[in-house]
C-alpha cells in the first residue's frame, strides 16, 4: 500500500467517525444534554388525582414559581421530606408558590397516592405519572428529586434526595423568586 493510499484510508476512517459523532449527537441530543440550574424547565404531563381526572402540564403553571417534586409512595426519603414540603406550601402558598408533586408510582396506584397524601396531611397539588416519563424528561437519577422553577420557566434550584424545603435558606430563595414580577 502506498503512502497516498494509507492517507486515504486514514481520512476515510476520520470521515466515518466525524459523521457518526454528528449523527449520534443529532439523534441523542436530548439524552446528551443535562437538566440543571439555568436550564429551561422541560414540559411534562401528568394526571390529576382529584375531581375529574385530567392531564396537567408545565404550561398550567406558566408565570408562577413552582416547586416540582418527583417522588413515589415507596420512597423512604420522600416520606422524610414531605412534611417540610407541606410546611413551605402552608407558608408560601398564599404568597403564590405552586407546589406540584408528581408521583411515579405504577398504574393503578391512584388510591395509594391519595392515602399517602391523607396520612401526611398534604394539601398541595399531587399529580400521577404512572409510566414515569417525567423521570426521562427531567433526567432524574432517582426519587425524590426536586426542581425550583422561576416565573420565567428557568430552573433555579435542583436537589437530589430529601431536603428541608421549609428551611430559612430555601424560604429565602423562594421568597426572592416570588418577589420577581410576573412576565
Amino acid at each position: 500500500m502506498t503512502a497516498k493510499q494509507q492517507w486515504l484510508v486514514v481520512l476515510g476512517i476520520v470521515a466515518i467517525l466525524v459523521g457518526g459523532a454528528f449523527t449520534a449527537s443529532h439523534f441523542l441530543k436530548d439524552e446528551l444534554t443535562s437538566i440543571s440550574v439555568g436550564s429551561d424547565a422541560p414540559g411534562f404531563a401528568a394526571k390529576t388525582l382529584t375531581g375529574t381526572l385530567t392531564m396537567k402540564t408545565l404550561t398550567n403553571y406558566r408565570g408562577e414559581v413552582v416547586l416540582l417534586n418527583i417522588w413515589a409512595t415507596w420512597c423512604i426519603p420522600c416520606r422524610t421530606e414531605m412534611p417540610s414540603i407541606e410546611a413551605v406550601h402552608q407558608a408560601l402558598g398564599p404568597k403564590g408558590l405552586k407546589v406540584v408533586a408528581v408521583s411515579i408510582d405504577d398504574e393503578g396506584a391512584e388510591q395509594k397516592i391519595r392515602d399517602f397524601a391523607k396520612e401526611f396531611k398534604l394539601t398541595f397539588e399531587m399529580l400521577h405519572d404512572p409510566d414515569g416519563s417525567i423521570q426521562g424528561i427531567y433526567r432524574t437519577t432517582g426519587v425524590p428529586e426536586t426542581f425550583v422553577i422561576g416565573r420565567d420557566g428557568v430552573i433555579r434550584k435542583k436537589w437530589i434526595g430529601a431536603e428541608d424545603w421549609n428551611s430559612e435558606g430555601n424560604q429565602r430563595l423562594l421568597l426572592s423568586l416570588l418577589a420577581e414580577p410576573k412576565p
